[in-house]
């Protein structure tokens, strides 16, 4: 199959691109990513996403879009419930262009993290792609955890340290209180 695989990063669609074309696939990668804060954090992910596919030799589509007001728009009333709006608006993008370009389905390397939530991604994606008129490659990417990182360390690729979003950067750097 042609599959047009959402890349949230270069180190996380490494082991996913692998894995799909070892099974004979023609993988496609598409940049959209308008949650990810601050600016300086989105343009490392975005070039370390194009640095992964040229030494991957994949196709990468870049929606190089930085629209923190619009993400924020939807998300600041229930920030709880940002996951779902984010997995959400990325789907549907690649969704989109995957019916728009030909592609025979679409899928998404956020299934390769263990910290994400894994089934409301599935879920999610087989919805838009029932919607959408196109097929949701769904594949648990997450045995590749440990392998991802070995290849994303050894080709030297920017590695996040937080999702993205300005909320989970709080969560990563905010100190905890301890309860007494």
């Amino acid at each position: 199959m042609r599959i047009l695989l959402h890349t949230c990063c270069g180190p996380c669609a490494l082991y996913p691109l692998r894995t799909l074309r070892s099974a004979g696939h023609d993988v496609t990668g598409f940049f959209y990513n308008p949650n990810i804060h601050p600016y300086q954090e989105y343009a490392l992910r975005r070039d370390a996403a194009v640095r992964m596919a040229e030494q991957e030799s994949m196709p990468l589509i870049m929606q190089d879009d930085y629209d923190l007001e619009g993400f924020l728009a939807n998300v600041a009333a229930a920030p709880q419930l940002r996951c779902s709006y984010c997995y959400a608006s990325r789907l549907r993008a690649t969704a989109r262009v995957a019916a728009e370009g030909g592609f025979d389905a679409f899928s998404a390397s956020l299934l390769y993290s263990r910290f994400q939530k894994h089934e409301e991604i599935r879920a999610l994606g087989e919805l838009i792609g029932r919607e959408s008129g196109i097929v949701f490659h769904y594949q648990d990417f997450r045995s590749g955890w440990q392998e991802g990182i070995k290849l994303s360390k050894e080709l030297g690729l920017y590695r996040q340290q937080y999702c993205g979003c300005i909320y989970s950067e709080k969560d990563r750097y905010l100190p905890k209180v301890k309860a007494a």
